[in-house]
């Protein structure tokens, strides 16, 4: 943690987005928008599956209402100082806050791949397991489920950035992202790195790769099952389902992909920051219109709430 001179790095710089004001108070508007929609639209999640006696039994529902939980979170990771340092020249995060940021996103990032797995598992159980499906996907299960998604997510990473930290960083101490994100870390450490890149690496494609051919293994089954001939009657509504499901995981997976697991060519901050934008604004808000308030179910279940609400 040296400057070249031999004085302690105390603090970093965010550039943020570039731009002149105009641009910059347009983003504002816009990612503040935003941030709020994403905010009610898992709230309503939340509160509704809490709320709806049917729904609250149901282990998709239990499992959708920890996911919208996980993206309360997630977008509260990096979307709030965002805003703020949106509105000044450049941000300042303290070296010990830039490296908290750090792990928490990754940390919620990577429970995020382990909670689409478990909704990967929960749909392969209900299609190809029906008889047994209840049984094994009892509420108690879902919540242990949540919670070991948990667990593991903020302990998978805990090696890689307690390594990078330990890294020395040489000066200049300016960050071109709005956030502390591995790459823009690692581009101002001083040589050698040793083992750390590999490291870091490793673990962020095991957690990547592993997920998705976990996912795509379950949704495979589940597609060919669906097609044998007894599942003709009810077969449009489950593809109905597993659709959204496959766009919420296609997004989240490509994209953080193309981050993590393409290595970056020559400088490309700015496209960095507006595929890392997308997953950390975008996703937490586009998830829950396409997993659940698109949802005839859902849809029921708030008017059943809203109702209840008018009557008291």
């Amino acid at each position: 943690m040296e400057l070249t001179n031999g004085t302690r790095v105390q603090e970093f710089l965010l550039m943020s987005f570039g731009g002149g004001q105009q641009k910059r108070t347009l983003l504002l508007i816009f990612f503040t928008v935003l941030y709020v929609l994403t905010l009610a639209e898992n709230f309503t999640i939340i509160t509704v599956v809490f709320l709806d006696t049917h729904l609250s039994r149901q282990p998709m529902y239990i499992l959708l209402s920890s996911f919208s939980w996980l993206e309360l979170f997630y977008v509260n990771a990096t979307v709030p100082r965002m805003l703020i340092d949106m509105t000044l020249p450049y941000g300042i995060i303290s070296f010990s806050e830039c490296f908290l940021q750090f792990y928490i996103f990754f940390s919620l990032g990577s429970t995020e791949f382990l909670f689409l797995s478990a909704m990967a598992l929960d749909r392969y159980l209900a299609i190809c397991h029906p008889l047994q499906y209840l049984q094994i996907m009892s509420p108690n299960s879902c919540y242990a489920l949540a919670v070991t998604c948990w667990i593991l997510g903020f302990l998978w990473h805990v090696v890689p950035i307690t390594m990078i930290s330990r890294l020395s960083f040489c000066g200049p101490n300016v960050i071109d992202h709005f956030m502390c994100d591995a790459g823009p870390i690692f581009a101002l450490a001083c040589p050698p790195l040793g083992m750390t890149p590999l490291v870091a690496r490793i673990f962020s494609n095991a957690l990547i790769l592993g997920n998705i051919f976990f996912v795509v293994l379950s949704y495979s089954v589940v597609i060919f099952t669906l097609m044998k001939p007894s599942f003709e009657g009810s077969r449009r509504k489950a593809f109905s389902t597993i659709s959204f499901h496959l766009i919420v995981v296609t997004i989240f997976y490509t994209t953080a992909a193309a981050m993590y697991l393409v290595p970056a060519q020559g400088n490309q901050s700015e496209r960095t920051k507006v595929v890392t934008v997308f997953y950390t604004a975008g996703t937490p808000f586009v998830n829950p219109l396409i997993y659940s308030l698109r949802n005839n179910q859902v849809k029921e279940a708030l008017q059943r709430v809203l109702r209840r609400k008018t009557t008291l």
